[in-house]
């Protein structure tokens, strides 16, 4: 018996389900949403399935609970549904992937103009973060040596990173300076 009111009901979906489809998208003006209230509909016919009378009307009857539910939902969200008052707020821009580019190159540049040596002892201790001992070792010299050469390519570094930002400051147009109405100040 339960067998056959299984099939009953499957040969119903099957016969059904394209309508209710085109109904429900009809009511609702969104397919994925059309969707939902057909399976919606359909399991609420399917817990009655068996206490249901008059099979022969039962396609009224179905168009009837999907209409009620897509009312219960509206009525549900129009108060549960936040509504902006305001614009969002702006997300933190992202930051130019080039512009560190620039710097990059610049140290670069810097780097390439110290010794071998002491572009070794800087690029050992700093790049690599190891010790001045274990720099000595890698370089085959003794610490004190290690530290000498750093501090020199490090003041080597300074002045040439300095030169080179006074060098981007030199390339800049002079740009007058206003008074308070607009009209240039006289130096």
């Amino acid at each position: 018996m339960a067998e056959a009111c299984r099939d009953e009901f499957a040969r119903f979906v099957k016969e059904v389900r394209p309508a209710l489809r085109r109904t429900a998208f009809q009511l609702s003006d969104d397919w994925y949403e059309a969707d939902d209230l057909v399976q919606r509909t359909l399991m609420a016919i399917h817990r009655h399935w068996d206490t249901i009378e008059e099979r022969d009307k039962i396609a009224a009857y179905a168009r009837t609970i999907m209409t009620r539910l897509l009312i219960s939902d509206r009525r549900s969200l129009r108060w549960s549904r936040e509504i902006l008052n305001d614009l969002p707020p702006e997300p933190e821009p992202t930051p130019d992937p080039y512009a560190l580019l620039g710097d990059r190159m610049v140290l670069m540049d810097a780097l390439a103009g110290l010794a071998p040596r002491q572009r070794a002892a800087v690029i050992l201790r700093y790049w690599e973060d190891r010790s001045v001992e274990e720099t000595a070792r890698a370089m085959g010299s003794r610490s004190s040596t290690v530290r000498s050469q750093t501090v020199r390519a490090l003041a080597t570094l300074r002045s040439a990173l300095e030169a080179e930002g006074d060098g981007n400051a030199e390339d800049a147009p002079d740009e007058q300076i206003s008074g308070p109405c607009g009209e240039p100040e006289l130096n």
